[in-house]
């Protein structure tokens, strides 16, 4: 969507506040020990609290409020109470909702505990790169720089990018037109507009490319294994100034 008044500027910030205050105090609820079936109970009280519905669960049916994955799974990992997060674990948990018609996005990866798989520089290299990619979006600018800027960046640091999962507008649904690829697709000619809400994010890996379905459906796994680290914001463009990160807004941003 594209903002135009002040109505609706307030319902997508307030979304996105839903959001990043939801993902910030499921962060600081994670520990060792926990099983993902307990924190994302804790991440839809937290939702419901705010008056905000989970987006996956109303708009595709998700078994769970928020997305939790764990080390080698890249996305839509299954909330359940035998899975156990341990000190160490490399954990991504998204977290996406609906509130008075208006939606937003907010993710985030860290380590349980102390980092004691060594996760913490592709960690700060998936959080540098987004920031990074977002602080050069402007209205006019073709959609495809922001993947062209998170592939060679991801490269220089030795990392690849998950070609087939992808930003994307947002607004008055979960996913809107324009796709923000993790790469330089040359076929992408959208351009991003004055006011436009996109959730930018970072899928960045250490060997793999793409993203697969595992056998219960719903969580991705990489195609040549290894571990992803994910960050998202939900962000309003701007012409001539970087763009609002509207999940760090209100300084709930857990990352």
């Amino acid at each position: 969507m594209s903002v135009s008044n002040e109505d609706e500027m307030k319902g997508i910030a307030a979304a996105a506040a839903a959001v990043a205050e939801t993902l910030h105090a499921m962060k600081q609820f994670a520990r060792a020990g926990m099983s993902t079936l307990e924190l994302d109970a804790h991440g839809e009280a937290l939702l419901k609290a705010r008056g905000a519905r989970s987006a996956p669960k109303e708009t595709y049916g998700f078994p769970g409020a928020t997305c939790i994955s764990m080390n080698e799974e890249v996305a839509h990992g299954l909330p359940a109470a035998d899975r156990i997060l341990k000190e160490g674990d490399l954990i991504n948990i998204d977290v996406s909702a609906e509130l008075n018609g208006f939606w937003a996005d907010n993710g985030g990866s860290f380590v349980i505990g102390r980092d004691r798989n060594g996760h913490l520089p592709l960690l700060q290299a998936s959080r540098t790169i987004l920031l990074a990619a977002i602080d050069r979006i402007r209205s006019g600018q073709r959609v495809n720089e922001t993947g062209r800027f998170i592939q060679q960046h991801a490269a220089k640091l030795g990392y690849t990018v998950i070609r087939n999962l992808t930003g994307h507008g947002i607004g008055r649904r979960l996913h809107e037109k324009p796709s923000v690829e993790n790469y330089y697709e040359r076929h992408n000619q959208d351009r991003y507009a004055k006011n436009m809400v996109v959730a930018v994010e970072t899928f960045i890996s250490t060997r793999s490319t793409l993203a697969e379905t595992a056998a219960d459906d719903w969580t991705l796994l990489g195609n040549r294994g290894g571990y992803v680290a994910q960050f998202e914001h939900t962000i309003l463009v701007n012409r001539e100034q970087p763009p609002l990160i509207l999940t760090a807004a209100n300084g709930f941003s857990s990352w």
